[in-house]
């Protein structure tokens, strides 16, 4: 469309702008990087919340320095009166940078360019985030991939955000992006968000509404009520009424235990977790209803056998934890060496076939202490410290393998003579933290306190922590508010007396440093149940095979007494096998203290099963086993993909929204008629009537009324004519003065006083104008114009040929160059 460049009519124009703008455009001002500063807080603050579901603090700098840069880059460009889509394509371009710089670096070109080889490492790392989350629950440890996956989420947040608050005009809905972060600890961590997570994003949000209100106020109302004292009553009352919500409604909401978010059983947005927490977070497992990660195991050991995967010996008085020992770890391939001497008089040699089956984690489990292992696909090592066994770069996932081991056979009476002081051991296993709690301490003297030897002591502590004075339960610690295994929930799990098997392992293991004694706690699985099959192993014959599963997940905790090493004892009631040499001085608390524990106990006649249907043992190396569970990965990433296509197929729709928003809020009321003209063209275009190059405004105005699209003049669609001819007339008064009548009905005025009337009844003429052509279109002409609106597309396709249109101008005007040149200097030899 052509419109004839405005002429100069003197008084009827606006004042010209102020001295120092002779361009006659706003000044931008700091609102572009308060904005981006506010969008930071928000996102940065939110993601401290994160603290929990990811381990330690060395995943945040990583992830600020993305969030950071993201919202710097939009802001440089939006300083610059950048178009709203160059600002979120620089967005993008950023976080790509940003994380090109930070994971990919040695793979790119000038260091922030992605290769081909690039994009294999993004390959890898997602492989490594999803093998991560899938065997650990949180908190898990801080890998690569996992900080590489963190990062690139909260730099689309970012972008997220800022297209919500800017360029969309919606400063409100802001508050979904930052939701989205806080969900994620809200579902996964014990702990909920944490009071930290939680205000810095509250104060993020606070201040992009700020921002959005401070720099550009509603048009609605006067320019300066956002300072107003009545802003400031209304917003104090809607805090105060949120904030007495936010109380009350855990209170009436089942469901709702701790915290502001629902407390117990948390899940996992990558799918079904199977594996073992190493963290020794079990309440998830157990609170599992079915049973996940199933492993088969058949053995020929006349005892309950448990699965030991790791063991937790690093305790600092906030958590236990596993040290890995990277540096001392010995390559899986040799004979296991424990690094001492068992001095029991008979050793009972045990074989195990195991089939981890769907169960996936870094770490192996294996009956203790094993002495060797065949078997196994990929590299994995071995903890000479605690006989742990660590995949590298491999998971436990369709593992099937065959442990032989050496079980000592102990007395109580062997036990009672190792009296003798400790040697050789780590430092690891009887530090004690300085902030122990004095229950704690005082409950180990009372209760310990008078044993004669380590073994007295440590069956004072277990009968003590399995009397009837404590009860085994999964939700206690939830609505009590002491679901993990720091020294605090230690102090309440003592004080109430109810917990499940880490409250129970955690207390016996520090009481017994308290008292002297080496201690750690052993993670892995209570002995199984008897699946009524048999496995033949060669040289062994059929034994009989057993199930484990999530919902026996399980730890105990092991002492150290002098010649005869790492001894596990049973202090969880209701749980577990107690061993036959710690059973000899007490009967059990109560009866059927073992009624979980069914078909635990192998008989030396195990109940009549099948004919042998298992074939022998696979060789090592050869894979099987089916899925226990269904895996919920490949799910949630096509639903994301469904997502995704979806958001992309709304994408013009919402473009759309976001720019009439900006046309019916104009921050200078001087361009209001302008934009409501720009607003009736859109409509036009989108509804099928799109204005001729050579048309003038009334023409085209004219066009529209005479067209099917607005209906008859006079009837049901009057308003939307009269409507058209205003939105006309304003836009002409506004670009070339007043039209020749005095009788047209006055339009927008421009007036600061007036600007709030003035655009209500633009937007009332722009909605009588929707409402006639949604009315007088044809269904699939209406579902186009919302869903894919012409005077969107329009400019998006005009945008992405302008390159092209740019390089076949230089290519044309470079041809024209080159043969007046080769023209010139043929006609000068000629």
């Amino acid at each position: 469309m052509t419109i004839a460049p405005p002429r100069d009519t003197g008084i009827h124009q606006q004042p010209a702008p102020p001295a120092g703008n002779a361009a006659g455009r706003t000044r931008v001002g700091p609102y572009p990087w308060a904005m981006a500063g506010s969008i930071a807080v928000g996102v940065a603050g939110s993601a401290l919340s994160l603290n929990g579901v990811l381990r330690g603090w060395g995943w945040y700098w990583p992830v600020f320095t993305t969030v950071l840069v993201v919202c710097l880059t939009m802001a440089a460009l939006r300083a610059v009166r950048a178009q709203p889509l160059l600002v979120t394509a620089g967005g993008f371009l950023a976080l790509g940078a940003v994380l090109t710089l930070t994971f990919f670096r040695s793979s790119s070109f000038a260091g922030v360019i992605p290769t081909p080889a690039s994009l294999a490492e993004v390959d890898r790392l997602i492989r490594r985030a999803s093998e991560t989350v899938l065997s650990e629950t949180a908190p898990v440890a801080p890998n690569v991939g996992i900080v590489m996956v963190v990062c690139a989420v909260l730099g689309l947040a970012v972008i997220l955000v800022d297209a919500l608050a800017v360029p969309l005009g919606m400063p409100a809905a802001t508050g979904a992006g930052l939701l989205a972060i806080l969900v994620v600890p809200a579902l996964i961590k014990p702990q909920s968000v944490g009071f930290w997570g939680f205000t810095a994003a509250v104060a993020g949000y606070l201040m992009i509404l700020a921002c959005s209100q401070w720099f550009v106020p509603d048009a609605r109302i006067p320019a300066d009520s956002a300072r107003s004292p009545g802003q400031v009553r209304r917003a104090a009352l809607t805090g105060s009424v949120a904030l007495v919500a936010t109380i009350l409604v855990p209170l009436a909401i089942p469901g709702f235990d701790q915290g502001t978010f629902p407390q117990g059983s948390r899940v996992n947005p990558w799918g079904t977790s199977t594996g073992l927490n190493p963290m020794i977070s079990l309440g998830n497992s157990l609170r599992t209803p079915a049973g996940t990660g199933r492993i088969t195991y058949a053995t020929n050991s006349t005892a309950p056998l448990y699965l030991r995967s790791v063991t937790v010996d690093h305790f600092d008085g906030d958590s236990w934890g596993p040290d890995d020992r990277n540096g001392s770890r010995r390559s899986l391939g040799s004979q296991i060496d424990p690094g001492y001497t068992v001095l029991a008089d008979e050793q009972q040699p045990v074989v195990t076939a195991i089939d981890t089956g769907t169960f996936t984690s870094p770490y192996l489990p294996a009956p203790y202490p094993p002495d060797s292992v065949r078997g196994l696909d990929g590299r994995w090592t071995w903890d000479p410290a605690t006989l742990s066994i660590k995949g590298t770069d491999t998971t436990s996932r369709r593992q099937e393998y065959l442990v032989r081991s050496s079980v000592p056979k102990l007395t109580a009476a062997q036990l009672a003579r190792s009296s003798g002081g400790v040697q050789g051991i780590p430092e690891d296993f009887t530090r004690i933290p300085g902030n122990v709690p004095e229950i704690v301490r005082t409950t180990a003297s009372t209760v310990a306190g008078s044993g004669a030897t380590p073994y007295d002591k440590a069956m004072a502590i277990q009968k003590y922590l399995r009397s009837a004075e404590f009860t085994y339960s999964l939700q206690s610690p939830v609505q009590g508010g002491y679901d993990g295994n720091g020294l605090s929930v230690l102090a309440d799990f003592l004080d109430q007396k109810s917990g499940y098997c880490i409250h129970y392992a955690s207390a016996m293991a520090v009481m017994a440093r308290l008292e002297g004694i080496p201690s750690r706690i052993a993670v892995g699985y209570a002995p199984g149940r008897l699946t009524g099959a048999t496995v033949s192993v060669a040289g062994e014959g059929a034994l009989p095979e057993y199930e484990v599963d999530a919902r026996d997940a399980h730890a105990w905790p092991e002492l150290y007494f002098q010649g005869l090493g790492w001894v596990p004892f049973e202090p969880t009631p209701s749980r577990g096998v107690v061993p036959d040499y710690a059973s000899e001085a007490f009967a059990p608390s109560s009866p059927g203290a073992l009624d979980n524990n069914d078909d635990l106990v192998p008989d030396a006649t195990p109940a009549p099963a099948p004919a042998p249907n298992a074939a022998p043992l696979p060789a090592p190396g050869g894979g099987g086993g089916t899925d226990a569970g269904v895996q919920l990965l490949p799910l949630l990433l096509g639903v994301g993909g469904v997502l995704g296509v979806a958001l992309l197929a709304a994408a013009p729709r919402l473009a759309r929204t976001g720019i009439r928003a900006r046309r019916l809020r104009p921050a200078d009321p001087g361009t209001a008629a302008v934009l409501a003209w720009s607003e009736l063209v859109d409509l036009g275009t989108d509804y099928g009537l799109p204005p001729k190059s050579s048309e003038t405004p009334r023409a085209y105005s004219a066009r529209l009324r005479d067209s099917a699209l607005l209906g008859e003049s006079g009837g049901l669609d009057d308003p939307a004519h009269r409507a058209a001819a205003a939105l006309t007339t304003d836009f002409e008064r506004r670009e070339y003065g007043p039209p020749p009548g005095a009788g047209v009905p006055a339009g927008p005025t421009g007036r600061a006083g007036a600007a709030g009337t003035d655009r209500e009844v633009t937007g009332a003429r722009i909605a009588a104008l929707e409402s006639a052509l949604r009315a007088n279109t044809p269904a699939l002409r209406r579902i186009r114009a919302l869903w894919v609106p012409q005077s969107v597309v329009g400019r998006l396709g005009r945008l992405l040929a302008a390159p092209f249109q740019a390089a076949g101008t230089a290519v044309a005007r470079a041809a024209k160059a080159a043969a007046r040149f080769w023209s010139a200097r043929w006609s000068a030899r000629s």
